[in-house]
């Protein structure tokens, strides 16, 4: 049995429970692909359509910032395939602009006009949903003629105008929890995008810093914040960084990205952010903490099979 035919089966028997009494939903129990009728496979499928708007997955890639057109397009195929390989919906991830750099002297990204050129070809050419964050206030509309989801970064969670200024888009509002709050905390940027009337707000964990060049992440934040959102995303690459910890530059220990993406399964996130790149030794931004490409369907079967 392929992963397909595994993830199926798992769907139905899950399903068991709120479809009690339906023949067909026992007899699903068992299908392999091979000998079922076509009919079969048909509710088995609408069943697990079901199954994923209840129990859905949100996962986001992509390049921390836009860098080239090479990157960008290996990238957005190699989604395209997972995609199609797990029956999931990747959103496309990368940022026209790094306004927190460390250093004056590092990499931003294009900009905006460049950037959302790239985003809206990304939508175009490899049909991704794409989601990209704001600094600005400004920034919200043309984004938000462009993008699927609208981030909010974490140092700027508190910012009133900006939530609202994407709130008022009528995209989703993704909010990274800044490294200086609690998981309770959220609260109150949850309601302020609420308020301006978002009509989705999805919270992010990506740690807390207490300064020293380093995170740490209370796995307790997720079910905090779940409390609050429906949809809770860990940020399994920003979360293992070393700010400022390489000379002038982010650090990051970007082998413990799949630990990260499983223990925040089990305190219940629904959601996984991981930033990837062909080489992230070459990356212009935050390569220390970026997921190589190759290995992201590994990390992402692991989270769909366990």
């Amino acid at each position: 049995m392929n992963f397909r035919q595994r993830r199926l089966c798992f769907c139905v028997r899950s399903l068991g429970t709120l479809f009690r009494g339906s023949a067909k939903a026992s007899y699903c129990e068992n299908y392999s692909g091979k000998h079922k009728k076509m009919a079969n496979f048909a509710f088995v499928n609408k069943k697990c359509e079901f199954y994923n708007i209840v129990m859905r997955n949100i996962f986001i890639a992509g390049p921390c910032v836009i860098e080239n057109e090479k990157v960008t397009e290996a990238v957005a195929a190699e989604l395209v395939r997972l995609n199609k390989l797990f029956g999931i919906d990747i959103i496309f991830k990368s940022s026209f602009d790094k306004a927190n750099r460390t250093s004056l002297s590092s990499y931003r990204g294009p900009g905006l006009e460049k950037g959302l050129e790239v985003l809206a070809g990304v939508k175009k050419d490899f049909g991704l949903k794409v989601l990209t964050d704001i600094h600005e206030s400004m920034q919200a509309e043309p984004v938000g003629k462009v993008v699927d989801v609208i981030q909010i970064p974490a140092f700027l969670c508190r910012q009133t105008d900006l939530i609202v200024a994407a709130a008022k888009t009528g995209k989703t509002v993704n909010i990274k929890k800044a490294q200086f709050l609690s998981g309770e905390d959220m609260k109150y940027p949850y309601e302020k995008a609420v308020a301006a009337g978002a009509k989705e707000v999805w919270l992010t964990e990506r740690g807390n810093s207490f300064g020293y060049n380093n995170l740490v992440v209370d796995f307790r934040n997720i079910p905090y914040m779940k409390s609050i959102a429906e949809n809770v995303i860990m940020d399994c690459t920003h979360s293992v960084q070393r700010p400022g910890a390489a000379g002038g530059k982010t650090g990051g220990n970007r082998e413990f990205i799949p630990m990260m993406a499983m223990a925040a399964k089990a305190f219940g996130a629904n959601g996984y952010f991981f930033e990837v790149h062909p080489d992230p030794d070459k990356g212009l931004s935050d390569g220390p903490n970026m997921l190589r490409l190759e290995d992201l369907e590994g990390v992402i079967e692991n989270i769909l099979n366990n």
